[in-house]
């Protein structure tokens, strides 16, 4: 096993895996940006390395700087969680390059993945059923429109060397089709460095479904069942649960199967997830390959009681997977929310500032992965995503109920966050009947509910009370210690002086 990780992270994701790093045995090193100095996972870490400025570019996308770091203090690994340089082939491969190892699959893995059109050659090429659509790059609008006339209306944009979202147009009229490419196109250049666009089907109706895999580099790969990821908002994700309450088992085995076909038609290693597109007859088609650990790998924890973190780490030091398929059992139910500081009454705004008090939720079956704490700062430089709310139950209903109580639990107080959002959902009889799809926000945009309004500005009545009271409280043993003389060595001085010779 390792001795010495190196996390190329921050916020909740650096906290779980320095967190089975602890857990293994493996001494740990953060890097963190300027503004992230007094962040959590600095604090987990055994040693810690500024990178940079606030802007990612200049820190953690810095691969030469976090390279440098690793060689400094004599890591042997590097985990790169998710984002930032986790799917980047080039840095895996300085990675090598320096003698380190890249926790994650091997450079040409992540390119050939990574590159959406070159994925759905692979795929069809094994007989994999991907999504209608083109498979090469188009070169403009013009040849666009003859695909999207092939294809059939509606169809969707995408960048080859898409995620997120970026850089995806859905199409319904003809005319609108030149005006989307465009904006694709500059999209995708300003996120991605290259255009490469193309064109899918765009299929109405349909679930996102996705299979968690481990591969080592043996040839062993298991999936560990599906994750519903339907609940999305201009294609991020917001709500995911394992399983999924439309695929039963004998979906479950032809799907699963399928994507491990398709890891092994990537000669894959480490942790990945196939992503499919389910309609309503049951057919399903493959959309990607993650080839990192995602944002909603817990509900697959709970639901499995496999640590994909830690079996990440163990095969990425040589060791051969724990488990054969018959071993993997889908036990209860498992939900996650994301929970991002965003104002869902407000178009989802970011709301940036102090978080001045935290009351994390508990109990039996709760998991909260944060990386947030009183007085953590939230800025605009990163994503607004500060921590996963994840319950597990024996039954669907259960796990509702237990994410019900744990949201109305949480308290995050200084800053907005999208906790009213998810509440909503689990209210909403669609929702509780497993009766939703990828559309299911599209048209039920958050409102604001006054029982709940009137709710957090009690909320913030009270801490703002409270924090009154401390620093009244401050103030005046400040004043009294300083009157009686009794303020700071001169109280400690004392003590010492009333010990027994």
């Amino acid at each position: 096993m390792f001795r010495k990780v190196l996390v190329a992270n921050r916020g909740e994701i650096a906290v779980r895996i320095l967190r089975a790093c602890a857990e293994l045995g493996i001494s740990t090193v953060a890097v963190y940006s300027d503004v992230d100095r007094n962040s959590l996972h600095v604090r987990y870490a055994d040693e810690s390395y500024p990178i940079g400025p606030a802007l990612a570019k200049d820190s953690y996308l810095r691969a030469d700087k976090i390279i440098e770091v690793a060689r400094r203090c004599q890591a042997e690994a590097i985990h790169p969680g998710y984002g930032f340089l986790a799917e980047d082939a080039t840095f895996a491969q300085s990675c090598l390059d320096a003698g380190i190892i890249f926790i994650g699959p091997p450079p040409q893995t992540i390119l050939a993945m990574g590159d959406k059109i070159t994925a759905r050659r692979t795929m069809q090429a094994v007989g994999i059923q991907v999504v209608p659509g083109s498979y090469a790059e188009l070169r403009d609008a013009d040849e666009a429109a003859a695909e999207a006339e092939r294809l059939g209306l509606p169809i969707v944009i995408k960048s080859a060397a898409g995620g997120g979202g970026r850089g995806m147009r859905i199409v319904r009229h003809l005319e609108d089709l030149p005006a989307a490419f465009d904006s694709a196109y500059r999209e995708s250049i300003a996120a991605f460095g290259r255009a490469g666009l193309y064109l899918e089907k765009h299929l109405d109706g349909v679930r996102h479904i996705e299979f968690q895999l481990l591969a080592d580099r043996y040839g062993n790969i298991v999936h560990l069942g599906e994750r519903e990821c339907s609940i999305q908002r201009r294609h991020q994700k917001l709500i995911e649960e394992a399983p999924s309450a439309v695929v039963d088992e004998e979906l479950r085995q032809r799907m699963g199967e399928m994507a491990v076909g398709a890891a092994k038609a990537a000669h894959y290693e480490s942790v990945g997830t196939v992503e499919f597109l389910l309609d309503k007859d049951k057919n399903f088609y493959f959309l990607e390959m993650n080839t990192r650990l995602q944002v909603e790998h817990p509900v697959t924890e709970l639901a499995t009681g496999v640590d994909i973190v830690l079996e990440q780490l163990r095969m990425a030091a040589g060791r051969k997977l724990r488990y054969a398929q018959e071993d993997i059992k889908i036990k209860g139910w498992a939900i996650e929310c994301r929970i991002a500081a965003e104002d869902p009454y407000n178009n989802f705004l970011p709301s940036i500032g102090r978080v001045t008090a935290v009351y994390e939720p508990s109990g039996s079956g709760v998991r909260l992965d944060s990386g947030i704490y009183d007085g953590f700062e939230v800025s605009l430089y990163y994503d607004p995503l500060i921590a996963k709310l994840a319950v597990w139950g024996e039954t669907r209903g259960q796990a509702i109920l237990r994410m019900r109580r744990a949201l109305r639990e949480y308290k995050i107080i200084g800053i907005q966050t999208n906790i009213p959002f998810h509440l909503s959902v689990m209210d909403t009889a669609s929702f509780i009947g497993g009766r939703y799809d990828t559309s299911y926000l599209d048209s039920r945009p958050p409102t604001a509910d006054e029982a709940e309004r009137d709710q957090q500005r009690h909320i913030a009545a009270v801490a703002a009370a409270v924090i009154a009271h401390q620093n009244r409280q401050k103030a005046f043993v400040r004043h009294h210690a300083e009157r009686l003389g009794f303020i700071g060595w001169k109280s400690a001085a004392r003590r010492e002086g009333l010990r027994p010779k």
